[in-house]
């Protein structure tokens, strides 16, 4: 009897045992696919989509419709000129642009649009204003508001679309250059 006794609790034990090692190895299994799935999504957050650019006339100025990184025609404002307010005087060309102010076509930077306005004044770049800029995620907002002062700045102090890319802003640094170039286009 004790040796039945004795090889019931064995097997019993053994059971217990494999039972509990088989939750183990599924737990871990289990976090494993989560802790795979983060990096992944992380991943594809930080890598850069393919983006075509938009078809161009013999005068390299935008002509069409744009395609988003997907290859699905994206929206385009039509680029508008308009005076500075409180210009009474003509546009001049003193230095590479005429003065006023010009609104850029409006560019995909996959989490949202940017569009950009530039103030031309004695031909020179005076201010740059975001007009449209990807702000509903709070993703968007914390990266687009320390980017897009480093754009403006870079912008007038280059005194043309070639800026350099934010780090961690790519998408909306290459929008950025898209649409200021639309807009100096028109002030040439």
């Amino acid at each position: 009897m004790v040796i039945v006794a004795k090889k019931m609790y064995t097997y019993k034990r053994f059971f217990i045992l494999r039972f509990y090692m088989k939750k183990l190895l599924l737990s871990t299994f289990v976090i494993g696919l989560f802790i795979v799935n983060g990096l992944l999504r992380q991943e594809l957050a930080n890598s850069t989509p393919l983006t075509i650019p938009p078809p161009q006339n013999a005068n390299n100025q935008v002509t069409g419709s744009t395609q988003n990184s997907l290859g699905n025609p994206s929206s385009q404002s039509t680029p508008t000129t308009t005076q500075a307010s409180g210009s009474t005087t003509p546009p001049t060309s003193q230095g590479q642009y005429k003065d006023g102010t010009y609104t850029g076509s409006v560019a995909d930077a996959f989490y949202g649009n940017v569009q950009i306005q530039v103030v031309i004044g004695g031909g020179r770049i005076t201010d740059v204003v975001f007009l449209q800029y990807p702000n509903d995620r709070s993703t968007s907002i914390a990266i687009n508001t320390q980017a897009m002062p480093y754009l403006k700045q870079e912008a007038i102090q280059a005194q043309s679309a070639q800026v350099d890319i934010v780090s961690g802003a790519s998408d909306t640094s290459q929008a950025f250059q898209a649409s200021l170039a639309s807009a100096l286009a028109q002030a040439h």
